[in-house]
């Protein structure tokens, strides 16, 4: 898991840290600062643009609300970015079948939708006020430890300056969810090998025949809301949780219950834990929260219109691919992005670190 997603996390961090170091927050602001529809629609553009691993989209996220996005612009960047995206796209049409791609797509747009609804009108404000407060408390320490600058014209982004910014801003991010992400991972992938997938498929309701009928309205509503719970507890990060899927498919859960399991890789654990390093624990269990009941919502959405149209699948895929089967080792494009993007990484944390130690230097002497 973690060679899949590693190039994710480096272009994400990178991302994240230009954004940092050359966009400013009243340019944000004037963007992204209202949870207007032109906005909501941009932040999902940006998303889409920008895709990327759930990790590596919370700390764009995190940074798209520290510079001064509305919350609800920020959370439709994160779920643009993890959810219409054309790699998971295509392991759910190898693993689960075109239907599924479709209702990753569909699905993606809805879970905006139903989102800005939530946020917008139903969460409290005063959460996330204290989530940007302790953004700037954490912002200014790493100011201080890291020597960071102001906002860099764009004209410097190629220039060793810029880069050397950029580079300080990613190693702060990432040493401040790093270990997390490294623990999720290292869970993620005991739970994969040592868990049988019959104790998973054992907490579903089923409507009988291994999903060769549409279940009944109960059902679905069980599998829908214990569908994002198995994702929380079982840690499987954006690439694990296609091929979990297709094992729980294959084992009686509804389409609703799959739709709703590959949602909830945002509100898994070790994600949450990324959302306290972030936002401090009450923000972070808040919003996990509203991003679970907006994926349950959205995947019950999303059964039903499939239902009503026609395009539900009614007998799970003949391949029970597991976690185990899946070439996660081969010369394909995830080991060339690796080539490219971990290595670009690593000469801009060491600009960073190099920049500052000499900055840190200079202020001492």
């Amino acid at each position: 898991m973690a060679w899949k997603i590693a190039w994710g996390l480096a272009l994400g961090f990178t991302i994240s840290g230009a954004i940092q170091a050359f966009v400013s927050r009243e340019e944000i602001a004037r963007h992204l600062g209202r949870p207007t529809p032109r906005a909501l629609a941009l932040a999902s553009f940006f998303g889409f643009a920008s895709s990327s691993c759930s990790y590596a989209a919370a700390a764009m996220s995190k940074t798209l609300f520290q510079k001064g996005s509305h919350i609800v612009n920020a959370t439709a960047f994160l779920f643009a970015s993890t959810n219409l995206v054309i790699e998971i796209g295509l392991i759910l049409w190898v693993l689960l079948g075109w239907q599924f791609v479709l209702a990753e797509f569909v699905g993606g747009i809805l879970l905006i939708a139903v989102m800005a609804v939530l946020l917008r009108w139903f969460a409290p404000a005063g959460v996330f006020e204290e989530a940007r407060r302790h953004l700037e408390e954490a912002g200014e320490e790493g100011h201080e430890h890291h020597g960071h600058g102001g906002t860099l014209p764009a004209s410097a982004l190629l220039t060793r300056r810029g880069l050397a910014a950029t580079g300080r801003y990613l190693s702060t991010d990432v040493r401040m969810v790093g270990k997390d992400i490294v623990l999720g991972l290292v869970i993620a992938g005991t739970l994969a090998a040592v868990v049988p997938r019959a104790w998973w498929q054992a907490l579903f309701l089923t409507a009988g025949g291994g999903g060769a009928v549409h279940p009944g309205l109960w059902v679905s509503i069980e599998n829908a809301v214990v569908g994002p719970v198995i994702a929380i507890v079982s840690f499987v990060c954006s690439v694990g949780n296609i091929p979990m899927a297709s094992v729980l498919w294959a084992g009686g859960i509804s389409f609703g219950g799959v739709v709703a399991f590959i949602f909830a890789d945002l509100v898994t654990i070790p994600m949450v834990l990324v959302y306290r390093r972030y936002y401090g624990w009450k923000p972070a269990l808040v919003y996990a929260g509203y991003l679970l009941a907006t994926m349950v919502v959205t995947a019950l959405l999303v059964d039903g219109l499939f239902r009503l149209t026609g395009l539900a699948p009614s007998v799970p895929v003949a391949a029970r691919r597991g976690l185990e089967q899946v070439d996660y080792f081969a010369w394909d494009y995830t080991t060339w992005l690796n080539f490219v993007f971990l290595p670009l990484a690593g000469v801009l944390w060491w600009m960073g670190s190099r920049r500052a130690e000499v900055g840190a230097h200079r202020r001492g002497g």
